[in-house]
């Protein structure tokens, strides 16, 4: 027998790695590392898409005002009759419909104002003061509020009892700096306070935004402090020394007034004005403070022109519209888109820009993981692979 033949069958490279079969270790490992990725990809996707679910809510709650049209210029109508005790004194019109008296002035006094009794005027603030009723009636979302509202502060929005509403101490009303700001309180029968209470505003809240919806009457107690527009399907009665910053509005019944002050308000707005001061080499210039304007002093200079923009302060009401004399300041940011009401609550679109940057951080960061964890675990596949 002959020397045996060496074998010319060359063994398998071990330092290369076998493809991986479909079902191997290996290829179960890579569908999970993929599935892994894929479920990372996904969050700030999520995200995104939860963060602008979140904007929008916050933009569709901001209220609008509730629009008064030709009632506007009315501090008090009612719908039967209108009656005084005592030496009130009323800022703004003054009206009855479909009723035709209107009794106690004098001593009662109108300021800025002129009483109509029954005529074309107070027929068409009626029928204005019945759309705006079932405007505020039907704004949503409405915070189910308890009978109460003393105490309490209160965001701006919707609050509704589904009976009487009642008032006993402070209610604070807070615009958290939205002069636009909306409060809407729907009462689905009474509204009735306790003598002394009062509603603050704070926070750039303003009367003109406020306004109370009754479903029957509504009884300001004596030596109220109120404030907004009262919306009421009945009758209305402001007892001894009650005081409201706003409008009384009675669409079936009477209003009865007794040594009282009601004061219409008006809105203050904002408006950026631009004063223009020409400047010449080795002279002064000066700006004097006129109303509604702004004032300053430029000095010696280069020829040339300056340019400054502030804000005035004014305020409009039925009767006119009036502005701060002299009364100036810096450019005004505003808080959020107009009717955002918010505010509306409003919110800022820098917020917006704040929550998008975290989330394309979240991305960035998640995106550097999941590279991270598959070169290591492709490491470590290549590592088993060539050690078997």
């Amino acid at each position: 027998m002959g020397p045996a033949r060496r074998s010319t069958i060359t063994p398998p490279d071990s330092s290369r790695p076998r493809p991986e079969r479909r079902g191997a270790p290996g290829h179960r490992r890579a569908k999970r590392l993929w599935r892994g990725a894929a479920v990372c990809a996904g969050v700030p996707a999520l995200s995104v898409l939860l963060i602008g679910s979140v904007f929008t809510a916050t933009a569709v709650a901001a209220q609008p005002a509730v629009g008064l049209g030709t009632a506007t210029p009315f501090a008090v109508l009612g719908g039967s009759t209108v009656t005084n005790t005592g030496a009130s004194v009323i800022s703004g019109d003054v009206g009855v419909y479909p009723g035709t008296a209107v009794v106690g002035f004098p001593p009662g006094l109108v300021n800025n104002g002129t009483i109509h009794a029954a005529d074309a005027v107070a027929l068409q603030a009626q029928s204005d003061v019945t759309t705006a009723y079932n405007d505020a009636a039907g704004r949503t979302p409405a915070v189910t509020e308890s009978s109460d509202l003393g105490g309490q502060t209160l965001a701006p929005g919707v609050y509704q009892a589904a009976s009487a509403l009642s008032l006993t101490g402070t209610v604070t009303l807070d615009a958290a700096g939205d002069q636009s700001a909306v409060f809407i309180f729907q009462a689905g029968s009474t509204l009735i306070t306790a003598s002394s209470s009062s509603v603050s505003l704070i926070g750039g809240a303003q009367a003109c935004n406020v306004f109370w919806q009754v479903g029957s009457s509504a009884t300001l107690g004596t030596a109220t402090s109120f404030v907004g527009t009262i919306l009421a399907l009945t009758s209305a009665s402001l007892d001894t020394g009650a005081t409201l910053q706003g409008r009384v509005f009675a669409r079936n019944g009477a209003v009865t007034l007794d040594d009282n002050v009601i004061t219409q308000p008006g809105c203050a707005t904002t408006t950026p004005t631009t004063t223009t001061t020409s400047t010449t080499a080795g002279s002064t210039s000066t700006t004097s403070p006129t109303s509604g304007s702004a004032g300053g002093t430029t000095s010696s200079g280069a020829t040339g022109s300056v340019s400054t923009t502030g804000s005035v302060v004014s305020g409009e009401g039925s009767s006119g519209a009036g502005s701060a004399a002299g009364t100036t300041t810096s450019a005004v940011i505003p808080l959020g888109a107009p009717h955002t009401g918010l505010g509306g609550a409003s919110r800022s679109r820098d917020d917006a820009l704040i929550g998008l940057g975290a989330v394309a951080l979240l991305a960035a960061g998640t995106t550097a993981a999941v590279a991270g964890w598959r070169r290591r675990r492709a490491s470590q596949t290549t590592a088993s692979a060539t050690f078997r």
